[in-house]
């Protein structure tokens, strides 16, 4: 198959980029809404996890046109692809922001490991190589939220 060509790692890394803003908007919506004791705290740490997020959404995109194909077009693009459940609470519990973010950043880590195991098979080391460190990024949010959970 030419280099420029699979498809099997483009929808991979599509899937990716729709649950990666997903994630990014919903984190973004608990950083603008958190309240309570640990207000400071949470709200620079949901910001600080957005712009990592968002700072993936492009090299995702890339990665997809490098692979001959297509890249998301629109929110409905998005939402007709992403697996990362849209959440529109406002003034909800600081805990429960915590929660579940850090149960959706495994489950953008399982997508993560989807567009590797594709990108393996059709032997796209690069797109290989840069899931790499996009998982290490995904562990580390998953690990500041799972401890911040138990404040």
């Amino acid at each position: 198959m030419p280099e420029h060509n699979r498809p099997a790692v483009a929808d991979a890394l599509n899937a990716l980029l729709a649950d990666s803003f997903a994630l990014y908007l919903k984190t973004k919506n608990y950083h603008w809404h958190v309240q309570g004791p640990h207000f400071r705290e949470l709200h620079l740490l949901f910001d600080e996890q957005a712009t990592q997020i968002l700072a993936t959404t492009d090299l995702i995109a890339e990665r997809v046109r490098k692979n001959g194909a297509a890249t998301l077009r629109s929110i409905g693009d998005i939402g007709r692809r992403q697996s990362i459940r849209d959440d529109d609470m406002a003034d909800g519990d600081a805990e429960a922001m915590v929660k579940t973010l850090a149960a959706d950043n495994r489950t953008l880590l399982a997508r993560l490991k989807e567009v590797k195991a594709a990108a393996e098979r059709d032997g796209d080391i690069a797109t290989s190589g840069l899931v790499d460190g996009w998982v290490d990024e995904t562990e580390q949010r998953v690990w500041f939220l799972e401890a911040t959970a138990g404040y």
